[in-house]
């Protein structure tokens, strides 16, 4: 039974991969959602062009998230840095105070329309998960180890780099698992500025009235947060049972 999860994974990643290759297939499925001679599967583009690009601009957006946030958690951790700590905390909810369309009615007089503008935003409502869980994770490191590393003269960077990170490593994912789940849904909204993303199957869907594109739009969206994370969650697990933190 251990086992059904991850077959129903698969199964969910097989359909996934199915519709995107070959949508027209489930086309039966889909038209008893719209009228007449309305098209049940979105036709304004490839939805795997679209999929992919939706995946590149949440990635990109979450790898330079989770640099800047897992460097200022060092630089807070350390002593010389630790009086920055509350203007850091400041900076990562900035992106938590703004709603990512009020992010993306600033950014466009700034950079433009298209990818830019939801960068910016998918890029600080990033911040803040992947901030808060490295920070945790280094300032609750087991006492008995970082004693250890110390008396055995490792140098600051060489307990950072050895010791610290390498133990804080799962804490640190499941920060960015969750700051992935949550860019992936918001990152839809990038389509209102004329980014390439699955937005656009929804926007399309609630321009003409169309149940089916909104629904496509939608559920290739929750499939890949859905499995994206149970990915990272797999991920984090591993490397706890590795280190013993479980």
């Amino acid at each position: 039974m251990r086992f059904v999860p991850l077959l129903l994974r698969l199964l969910l990643f097989a359909v996934l991969v199915s519709f995107l290759v070959s949508p027209d297939t489930f086309e039966p499925l889909l038209r008893p959602l719209v009228d007449g001679g309305t098209p049940a599967i979105y036709n304004q583009g490839s939805l795997l062009s679209l999929t992919l690009q939706h995946l590149e601009i949440v990635f990109a957006a979450t790898l330079a998230a989770a640099i800047l946030a897992i460097l200022l958690a060092i630089l807070v951790t350390r002593p010389f840095g630790a009086e920055f700590l509350p203007l850091s905390r400041s900076l990562v909810n900035i992106g938590q105070t703004f709603p990512p369309v009020a992010v993306l009615a600033l950014a466009v007089p700034a950079v433009g329309f298209g990818a830019k503008p939801t960068l910016i935003a998918l890029f600080l409502y990033g911040l803040l998960p992947i901030f808060e869980n490295t920070l945790t994770a280094l300032q609750n490191l087991p006492r008995s180890v970082t004693e250890a590393a110390r008396g055995s003269g490792m140098t600051a960077m060489q307990r950072l780099l050895k010791v610290e990170l390498p133990l804080s490593l799962p804490v640190i994912i499941a920060g960015i698992r969750l700051s992935v789940t949550i860019n992936l849904a918001t990152a839809t909204i990038g389509s209102t500025v004329a980014a390439k993303t699955l937005g656009e199957v929804i926007i399309a869907g609630l321009q003409s009235n169309n149940l089916a594109f909104v629904l496509q739009g939608g559920l290739v969206v929750g499939a890949l947060a859905v499995l994206i994370y149970d990915a990272l969650s797999a991920l984090e697990a591993m490397l706890s049972r590795r280190l013993g933190l479980r």
